[in-house]
């Protein structure tokens, strides 16, 4: 987590990474922002852009950017006393979420127990991890049909395990179980097969993938190639909420809708000021996370969430005392 600090107040930032992102951070990117303009975090983006050149975009550095730029863009919000949607620009007041976990480590019971309860809590489509055992997979997800009912959308994701003629052979099958998602069926590098999936897989099957894009010209290249049905971006990777913003608007320009991945806290935010934004993850980590180390983070309703607009910036505040115990 990350804290920036300006006009007496302070806004919050946060990635999913190892130390050596916070090392960075310190280090570096600290020295960067001090000084810049706190009503311009696209020009302090720049700045730490600009300055992380020869290190390379990808993988600590962006989460590392990531971290810093959300942080201040809450910071202006707070300034401004606006919740970080007003500031944006809100084009809707609530952001569909489709409840995310069945885990391949999970017992068949576990499976069952996790979806059916999102159901109850009104959840309107969930999606489960496959890739560890193709026939188990087909099994698996027979049960979380089962278990959800014929009215819910199932969703998978295969975190790239496939192969490509194995990935297709997949799709045939699940298609059998009304499966209308299809996440990094093959590795998300490898653009030509998710092309391949695309234009060969069942119809009504949505090809998705993008999570690990680090900076436009990936998403670009991703949406360039009619790689995907549906681009993934995730803020606290991509370079915070300005690289974001930049993927929502290559979205806009092919055509093709955007799905927030994991990170509510600043996605609620993000996904009612953006236009082609289809969904959010829900993903069931994160929200345990966020839920043990903030005060604010939000609970979905009849499968959706709304930003707080009662509280400036994205609306959380950190659990100092919970954080604490898990400080090393």
């Amino acid at each position: 987590m990350v804290r920036s600090f300006g006009g007496n107040r302070y806004g919050i930032g946060y990635t999913y990474a190892d130390m050596s992102t916070a090392t960075l951070i310190q280090e570096l990117l600290s020295e960067v922002v001090k000084g810049q303009d706190v009503m311009a975090p696209v020009s302090s983006w720049n700045a730490m852009i600009s300055r992380t050149r020869n290190l390379g975009r990808s993988g600590v550095v962006s989460m590392a950017i990531s971290a810093v730029d959300i942080a201040l863009w809450d910071l202006k919000a707070r300034l401004l006393n606006l919740p970080l949607v007003t500031l944006l620009g809100a084009v809707r007041e609530s952001v569909p979420i489709y409840g995310s976990g069945g885990f391949t480590s999970y017992s068949d019971l576990q499976l069952e127990h996790q979806f059916r309860g999102w159901v109850k809590q009104g959840f309107k489509r969930v999606k489960m991890k496959i890739g560890r055992d193709a026939a188990a997979d087909v099994r698996r997800v027979g049960i979380a049909r089962a278990a959800i009912g014929p009215n819910v959308e199932l969703f998978v994701d295969a975190n790239g395990a496939y192969s490509r003629k194995q990935a297709l052979e997949q799709a045939k099958r699940f298609t059998e179980m009304n499966v209308r998602w299809f996440e990094e069926p093959v590795s998300s590098d490898d653009l030509a097969g998710l092309r391949l999936l695309r234009d060969r897989g069942p119809e009504g099957m949505d090809i998705a993938a993008g999570e690990y894009g680090y900076e436009a010209g990936y998403f670009r290249r991703m949406l360039a190639t009619g790689a995907v049905d549906v681009l993934q971006a995730d803020a606290t990777r991509c370079g915070g909420i300005t690289g974001f913003l930049q993927a929502a608007a290559l979205c806009e320009s092919h055509h093709i809708p955007l799905s927030a991945h994991t990170a509510p806290s600043v996605h609620t935010h993000l996904g009612c000021a953006v236009t082609p934004l289809r969904h959010l993850e829900y993903f069931h980590d994160h929200v345990r996370i966020e839920n043990m180390f903030f005060d604010g983070a939000l609970s979905p309703r009849n499968g959706e969430l709304s930003p707080d607009l009662s509280r400036p910036g994205m609306g959380i505040e950190l659990k100092r005392a919970d954080v604490q115990r898990f400080a090393s």
